[in-house]
């Protein structure tokens, strides 16, 4: 198999290289083409797979070929990884402080920060679309793109169901969870898990262990919950009265005040302190030959230990079980290997929200129902999905609670205004968005975030007025 990465100067692609080259992917790709419109990004990254692989075997991993011609990359591509970041760590930086300037959250796939990103994302990420349905029309998506929901349902009306959004955040707290429950779940399936939201906006509501539900005890264990990440983010008594988990990014919405407060009291953001280390890391990866990996790896433990930072207090600093879960590469490979054949898996993805009806001869319409109840079904979801060469088949989950449908709602209202404005260049569209968002929830803060990242990027206003 043939693996394009859009993207391939990415900090985390070592990560997949690894996987593809020991353990349970081993031998599932036989050549990885790396694209990245970024030369020196995409030799730093040459440089440490480079160092990688003289770890190992000889030939263990997938032979790498870095080219910067899209059309090159895609040509006989049997799959496509897309991670892309339209504008860079400094377009990330700007997404975070223009919200933080007006007091709003600065986080870079949640509240305004993610709309204006998406807004920068869909653009490019159709015309990869549109490039691999003439190139590879036959090849899968895995779209790893944020923020990956909204990006994956601006893909969808080019690619049906070849397109699939990955994102690790869902199946890390399920892993979590289980382990915090003593619940062991079978490799590749997750018989007996509920979950459903959006990217990044989701809830764990059943865990099942030899048909007993063991989520209301653990939700009712402080000591369990103080033993992972999620647990801790939120109060006991406030998740023994939700009655489910929320995926991390619910600090955001329950926890507003917080997660600001946090932000704006350090130096840095998030963006500005990865800008940094990147800034001084890619120069020093592609001079250091065999020790490149050695020096990504140590880079790499220190970016996940401070994910999420605002949510800790003093020198707290994320554990081995924080970090735990299968990690995003493993959930795309995951995918990859039950879409090409290798086994059905079962995975928490974004996709359509659509499950088929009955069949009239059964007595039914046909008609497709949505796995989220109240959600429509051609909505882009995330959910535990059944992965065939057929592709992910989302599994039907329990109707949400009342505040988590209406939130999940306004969330979504406001993705397809952003994928509208992206889509047909309606400027009226975003301004919506920005104001409409839970986070924000403001005409007059809706039209200052759009003016202000107008000015930070003036591809919106090319965008805008039909230019390129």
């Amino acid at each position: 198999m043939r693996l394009t990465i859009a993207g391939g100067g990415g900090f985390r692609v070592p990560l997949v290289y690894r996987a593809l080259s020991a353990g349970p992917f081993a031998g599932l790709v036989r050549e990885l083409v790396l694209y990245d419109v970024n030369a020196g990004r995409l030799a730093a990254i040459e440089a440490v797979l480079a160092s990688l692989a003289q770890q190992g075997p000889p030939d263990a991993g997938p032979r790498v070929r870095a080219v910067s011609s899209l059309a090159e990359a895609l040509d006989g591509a049997d799959m496509v990884f897309a991670a892309i970041r339209p504008g860079g760590t400094a377009g990330r930086t700007a997404d975070e402080r223009i919200a933080l300037d007006l007091g709003l959250l600065g986080q870079e796939t949640t509240g305004a920060g993610g709309i204006s990103y998406a807004l920068r994302s869909i653009p490019p990420m159709l015309r990869l679309a549109e490039e691999m349905r003439s190139r590879c029309p036959g090849a899968w998506l895995l779209n790893f793109t944020n923020p990956a929901g909204m990006v994956t349902e601006a893909l969808v009306p080019v690619l049906g169901p070849r397109v699939i959004g990955i994102c690790d955040s869902a199946s890390g707290l399920v892993h979590r969870a289980a382990r915090a429950a003593g619940v062991t779940l079978p490799e590749g399936r997750l018989d007996g898990v509920g979950y459903y939201g959006l990217n990044h906006l989701g809830w764990l509501h059943r865990l099942e262990s030899g048909g007993r539900d063991a989520l209301p005890e653990l939700l009712a264990d402080p000591a369990a919950l103080a033993g992972f990440e999620e647990g801790r983010l939120f109060p006991p008594g406030f998740l023994a009265s939700l009655g489910c988990l929320p995926n991390e990014y619910l600090f955001y919405y329950y926890d507003t005040a917080r997660a600001v407060a946090g932000m704006r009291g350090t130096d840095l953001t998030r963006g500005e302190s990865i800008a940094r280390q990147q800034a001084e890391l890619y120069p020093r990866l592609v001079a250091a030959g065999p020790d490149a990996f050695a020096l990504w790896e140590a880079a790499r433990r220190s970016r996940e230990e401070g994910y999420l930072a605002e949510a800790r207090t003093g020198a707290e600093r994320r554990d081995e079980t924080d970090l735990a879960g299968g990690g995003y590469e493993r959930v795309a490979l995951a995918a990859m290997r039950a879409l090409s054949g290798g086994g059905a898996a079962d995975l928490i993805l974004n996709t359509v929200n659509a499950v088929p009806g009955p069949a009239p001869e059964a007595g039914g319409t046909g008609s497709a129902v949505p796995a989220v109840p109240g959600l429509p079904a051609d909505a882009v979801v995330e959910v535990p999905c059944r992965v065939t060469p057929d592709g992910a088949a989302p599994v039907p989950q329990d109707r949400p609670g009342p505040e988590q449908l209406a939130l999940m709602r306004r969330v979504k209202d406001v993705e397809r205004l952003v994928v509208e404005a992206a889509t047909t260049g309606r400027r009226e569209a975003a301004l919506a968005a920005f104001a409409g968002h839970p986070l924000v929830d403001s005409d007059v803060l809706g039209g200052k975030l759009l003016a202000g990242y107008e000015a930070a990027f003036p591809e919106l206003g090319s965008l805008w007025h039909g230019g390129p």
